[in-house]
């Protein structure tokens, strides 16, 4: 028996994301926008197979030339005849379903690998009985042969992604350890390269070891080309090693996002928009982070557009190091009643922010008004779908010219929709309240989170120059009563300096605002939540945050003593807090469930919140911020470290709840995207039903056209 939680149940909800009216009511102009940058964020998005595993791309083609040939329906005859069950079958049509949402055989939110839920044997015989097969059998057997192994492979260091022998990953080659990533980040450092857009490549020559640094761009050659006034490219010693810098990472597929971003600036609503697609498009030309960054200058200048989007190698929760993005492109479209309460929001900050616990001086010395909508995505391509963003993620640009935030609202309306029955660790009395507040406190939740916690708090810089951005002679460390002493330098940025807990930490300050915040009447009142409702909403906020943080436990791996995902870390964090606070603001216990195996029980006492839990967090987010503001990463570091120790000792046995939450979990929702199509002049919007069939359809629907093409260039093994 393969333990359940390396495969995908067949019961997995699967919901279609619904953008169909907001599609309808753009003008032709906007659709055809969107359309073109749709297709660049799907192209692209086609690199996350290349950044999860090894096998992942092979796997890919291997489902997409099955179901070119056969759609799941007629597969479905195909599979009685050669001897699978309808339990089978649907078993081979979720994982299907779960590599093209997950964007490769890992999960997207905790990094665990996940495998076929029927015998390989089956599987084997079902690709044989393939259309595909019998067209080309030589070429299908070959791909089988290619990826079959590792597909089913639960070998320890493969069931999870991480580094050297704590995983896989391939933003580094195999033979990468910790000590290679810290030493190639001093390297991008002393040369002013951002990470990025970088994978590590690692060789020896001689008995020497020898670094390749690959840039993703359409690009291969490595000398100055038009535009450019130097290359960055070439070889370097650094401390004693061989670092040299290339260019054509995922070359063939930064080709296809550039060329249709270039179709896109047509289409542009101002000239924000020409300049933002224009340097998106040298950027993944040339591989230049600063070309992105330049692009999304313009991007935060363009306030309130109807069709929103983003695009590159943004997040770097999945890199082991936590400095390299994946690429992720979405394009989405504004809903207007309810990014009305996120303006009010945006409007009240310079009135929230003093409320923070933290000094003024810790604060940002302007708060730059962001964009702050709702929108209702279109396309999100990457390897899943987040409820809220804050981008961009360049600490130097969100410092001191702004950013934006957007809540994704038709992700927020089917993710957290629950049955009361799937509902765990609650007491009966909550469970009602919960499914009433959960989607509007998470709203609430959210908000807070992107706009007041990811947009809040100062970084201390001394520039290259030696010019500070605070007056090093009158700060006063809070924690110490000491002036401050310590700051970030130069080139080093929150992610190069607190690298592998970077991630998380942030989001744990986020989340920390989030509940800190919404103890704030006006702040319930922006939302719609007055009286007796905003208790409510407080409430099931906070409750829910200390039932994720036991639900977190998933996300941490024992043997390697690490957590798999950010965000339930962060929240696993937030509980041991609240439980640390005592006066029996949180209770924990284990039980027995009615079907007489072991479960768990949280409860959280409402009369507490303001008082009890308020200064838990109050502290706590103190703590966080000034250990961020000051570069002091030996201090952040053994804070966070500390509560997040899983352990069986002390008040509450951690490893044991981990096996009882494991016992209980909901495997986490996938979607399905609609797809664009034109159609002579206009653009046409293809939608799918909730299904795995659904998601399987729309993928292979995605790239009919150059089918083949992509399936090549998935195939190249000089991209691993």
């Amino acid at each position: 028996m393969v333990d359940s939680q390396y495969y995908l149940p067949n019961d997995i909800g699967i919901s279609a994301l619904d953008c169909g009216e907001a599609f309808r009511l753009l003008s032709p102009q906007e659709k055809m926008y969107a359309h073109y940058l749709s297709r660049a964020a799907w192209y692209g998005g086609l690199a996350v197979l290349l950044q999860t595993s090894p096998e992942s791309a092979n796997i890919y083609v291997l489902l997409q030339r099955l179901f070119r040939k056969q759609t799941p329906s007629q597969l479905a005859q195909v599979a009685t005849a050669a001897g699978l069950s309808s339990e089978e079958y649907q078993a081979f049509l979720v994982y299907a379903a779960g590599l093209y949402a997950n964007m490769g055989n890992y999960k997207s939110f905790g990094d665990t690998k996940f495998i076929p839920n029927l015998p390989k044997d089956k599987l084997k015989a079902l690709v044989w009985a393939s259309q595909a097969f019998q067209e080309q059998p030589a070429e299908m057997e070959a791909l089988w042969e290619s990826c079959s192994c590792r597909l089913y492979s639960l070998e320890d260091k493969q069931k999870q992604l991480g580094l050297g022998d704590k995983g896989i990953t391939t933003y580094f080659s195999g033979n990468c350890c910790l000590e290679d990533a810290e030493l190639a980040q001093k390297f991008l450092d002393s040369k002013k390269l951002s990470a990025y857009n970088t994978r590590l490549f690692k060789r020896e020559n001689g008995g020497k070891a020898c670094y390749e640094v690959r840039l993703a761009s359409a690009v291969q050659k490595d000398c100055a080309v038009d535009g450019e006034c130097e290359s960055c490219c070439g070889s370097f010693n650094f401390e004693d090693k061989e670092f040299s810098v290339k260019r054509g990472d995922y070359a063939p597929l930064m080709e296809k996002v550039c060329y249709n971003l270039q179709q896109a600036q047509a289409y542009a609503a101002n000239e924000n928009q020409r300049k933002m697609l224009e340097e998106y498009g040298r950027s993944f030309t040339l591989g230049s982070v600063d070309a992105h960054k330049e692009g999304s200058r313009y991007w935060i200048k363009d306030k309130g557009p109807i069709v929103e989007s983003y695009i590159g190698f943004i997040e770097s929760y999945r890199d082991p190091f936590g400095s390299r993005g994946e690429f992720e492109g979405f394009v989405a479209v504004v809903n207007k009643a309810m990014s009305e309460r996120f303006g009010k929001l945006v409007s009240s900050a310079e009135v929230l922010l003093p409320e923070l616990p933290w000094p003024k001086e810790f604060e940002k010395d302007t708060f730059l008004k962001p964009d702050f909508t709702s929108l209702d995505v279109l396309t999100f391509a990457g390897s899943g779908i987040p409820a809220g963003i804050n981008i961009p993620n360049y600490d130097d640009i969100r410092q001191s010219e702004g950013f934006k935030n957007v809540s994704l609202g038709n992700v927020l309306a089917v993710a957290y929709a629950t049955q009361k029955e799937k509902l765990t660790f609650l007491e009966e009395d909550d469970k009602e309240l919960f499914i009433k507040w959960k989607g509007p406190s998470f709203e609430v939740q959210v908000g807070l989170h992107e706009l007041l916690g990811h947009g809040s708090g100062k970084l201390f810089v001394q520039d290259d120059k030696g010019k500070f951005n605070f007056d090093q002679n009158k700060v006063v460390n809070p924690e110490t009563g000491e002036l401050v002493s310590s700051w970030y330098q130069g080139s080093e940025t929150w992610d190069s300096k607190f690298s592998t807990i970077a991630s998380s930490y942030e989001e744990c300050r986020a989340e920390c605002v989030g509940l800190y915040l919404c103890l704030n009447k006006s702040v319930l009142s922006i939302f719609g939540h007055e009286g007796q409702d905003a208790e409510d909403v407080v409430y099931i906020n906070w409750l829910s945050m200390v039932r994720a943080g036991l639900l977190g436990l998933e996300f941490y791996t024992p043997e390697s003593k690490s957590w798999r995902q950010a965000h339930m870390q962060a929240r696993f964090v937030i509980l041991r807090v609240l439980l640390e606070a005592g006066e029996d603001l949180v209770g924990l216990e284990e039980v027995t469930g009615q079907d007489g195996k072991p479960d768990a029980r949280i409860t959280l006492d409402r009369s507490k919140i303001h008082t009890v839990g308020k200064n838990a967090i109050h502290r706590f987010l103190c703590k966080l911020q000034v250990f961020k503001s000051t570069a002091d990463v030996e201090g952040g570091r053994a804070l966070y470290d500390s509560y997040s120790s899983v352990s069986n000792s002390g008040a509450h046995n951690f490893l044991r709840l981990r096996e009882t939450v494991l016992l209980r979990k909901e495997a986490r929702k996938m979607f399905v995207q609609a797809n664009t199509k034109i159609n002579g002049d206009s653009v046409e919007l293809v939608e799918y039903e909730g299904s795995a069939e659904g998601l399987i359809s729309s993928f292979t629907e995605r790239f009919q056209d150059d089918a083949e093409q992509v399936e090549l260039i998935n195939l190249t093994p000089s991209f691993f």
